[in-house]
Protein backbone atom coordinates (compact mmCIF):
# COMPACT_ATOMS: atom_id res chain seq x y z
CA UNK A 1 0.00 0.00 0.00
CA UNK A 2 0.60 3.76 -0.29
CA UNK A 3 0.20 6.69 1.92
CA UNK A 4 -1.66 8.81 -0.16
CA UNK A 5 -2.27 12.48 0.21
CA UNK A 6 -6.36 13.40 -0.22
CA UNK A 7 -4.78 16.48 -0.93
CA UNK A 8 -1.90 16.51 -2.05
CA UNK A 9 -1.25 20.44 -0.98
CA UNK A 10 -2.39 20.42 2.34
CA UNK A 11 0.95 18.90 3.98
CA UNK A 12 0.97 15.65 6.11
CA UNK A 13 -1.33 15.93 8.42
CA UNK A 14 -2.84 12.70 8.97
CA UNK A 15 -6.38 13.78 8.58
CA UNK A 16 -4.60 14.32 4.91
CA UNK A 17 -3.26 11.06 4.55
CA UNK A 18 -5.08 7.30 3.57
CA UNK A 19 -3.81 3.96 2.36
CA UNK A 20 -4.20 3.43 -1.39
CA UNK A 21 -3.07 0.87 -3.59
CA UNK A 22 -0.40 1.56 -5.96
CA UNK A 23 -2.63 1.67 -9.21
CA UNK A 24 -5.04 3.98 -7.78
CA UNK A 25 -1.96 6.42 -6.08
CA UNK A 26 -0.45 6.60 -9.14
CA UNK A 27 -3.24 6.82 -11.22
CA UNK A 28 -4.71 10.19 -9.13
CA UNK A 29 -0.95 11.61 -8.73
CA UNK A 30 -2.20 15.32 -7.77
CA UNK A 31 -5.94 15.72 -8.72
CA UNK A 32 -8.70 16.74 -6.52
CA UNK A 33 -11.09 16.49 -9.07
CA UNK A 34 -11.72 14.59 -12.39
CA UNK A 35 -14.41 14.60 -14.47
CA UNK A 36 -17.46 12.06 -14.36
CA UNK A 37 -18.28 11.06 -18.00
CA UNK A 38 -21.74 10.62 -17.44
CA UNK A 39 -22.48 14.08 -16.65
CA UNK A 40 -19.66 15.70 -18.41
CA UNK A 41 -18.99 18.19 -15.16
CA UNK A 42 -15.43 18.25 -13.06
CA UNK A 43 -16.52 17.12 -9.60
CA UNK A 44 -13.95 16.27 -6.01
CA UNK A 45 -12.29 12.94 -5.92
CA UNK A 46 -14.00 10.42 -3.11
CA UNK A 47 -12.34 11.54 0.45
CA UNK A 48 -11.93 8.28 2.70
CA UNK A 49 -11.95 10.88 5.72
CA UNK A 50 -15.32 12.78 4.87
CA UNK A 51 -17.53 10.37 2.74
CA UNK A 52 -18.80 6.82 2.68
CA UNK A 53 -17.57 4.28 0.73
CA UNK A 54 -21.04 2.54 0.28
CA UNK A 55 -22.89 6.17 -1.04
CA UNK A 56 -20.42 6.00 -3.89
CA UNK A 57 -19.50 3.18 -4.86
CA UNK A 58 -20.84 -0.50 -5.35
CA UNK A 59 -19.06 -3.86 -6.05
CA UNK A 60 -19.95 -5.81 -9.32
CA UNK A 61 -19.48 -8.64 -11.01
CA UNK A 62 -18.52 -10.77 -8.10
CA UNK A 63 -16.74 -7.88 -6.57
CA UNK A 64 -14.15 -7.87 -9.19
CA UNK A 65 -14.86 -4.37 -10.75
CA UNK A 66 -16.18 -1.23 -9.14
CA UNK A 67 -18.98 0.79 -10.11
CA UNK A 68 -19.46 4.28 -9.14
CA UNK A 69 -23.10 5.48 -8.20
CA UNK A 70 -23.05 9.08 -8.02
CA UNK A 71 -20.62 11.77 -10.03
CA UNK A 72 -18.15 11.43 -7.25
CA UNK A 73 -17.83 7.67 -7.37
CA UNK A 74 -17.85 7.50 -10.58
CA UNK A 75 -14.92 10.15 -11.78
CA UNK A 76 -13.02 8.21 -8.68
CA UNK A 77 -13.47 4.88 -10.51
CA UNK A 78 -12.40 6.77 -13.70
CA UNK A 79 -9.25 9.02 -12.56
CA UNK A 80 -8.21 5.99 -10.38
CA UNK A 81 -8.68 3.51 -13.09
CA UNK A 82 -9.77 1.64 -10.66
CA UNK A 83 -11.18 -1.14 -12.91
CA UNK A 84 -7.74 -1.64 -15.12
CA UNK A 85 -7.76 -5.47 -16.18
CA UNK A 86 -4.95 -6.00 -13.96
CA UNK A 87 -7.13 -5.47 -11.26
CA UNK A 88 -10.05 -6.84 -11.76
CA UNK A 89 -8.09 -10.43 -12.52
CA UNK A 90 -6.58 -9.97 -9.14
CA UNK A 91 -9.64 -9.10 -7.36
CA UNK A 92 -11.20 -12.09 -9.33
CA UNK A 93 -8.16 -14.37 -7.72
CA UNK A 94 -9.06 -12.79 -4.26
CA UNK A 95 -12.42 -13.68 -4.81
CA UNK A 96 -11.23 -17.56 -5.57
CA UNK A 97 -9.00 -17.48 -2.63
CA UNK A 98 -12.01 -16.12 0.00
CA UNK A 99 -9.76 -13.08 0.61
CA UNK A 100 -12.18 -10.44 -1.28
CA UNK A 101 -14.59 -9.03 -0.06
CA UNK A 102 -13.71 -8.54 2.92
CA UNK A 103 -16.65 -9.11 5.62
CA UNK A 104 -16.58 -6.70 8.62
CA UNK A 105 -16.29 -9.28 11.22
CA UNK A 106 -14.07 -12.08 9.69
Amino acid sequence: MHVEHINPGNGDDLDNLCLACPNCNLSKATAVKAVDLEIGEEVPLFNPRTQTWDEHFEWVDNHAQIRGVTPIGRATVNCFKMNRPRMVLTRRRWVQAGLHPVIKGR
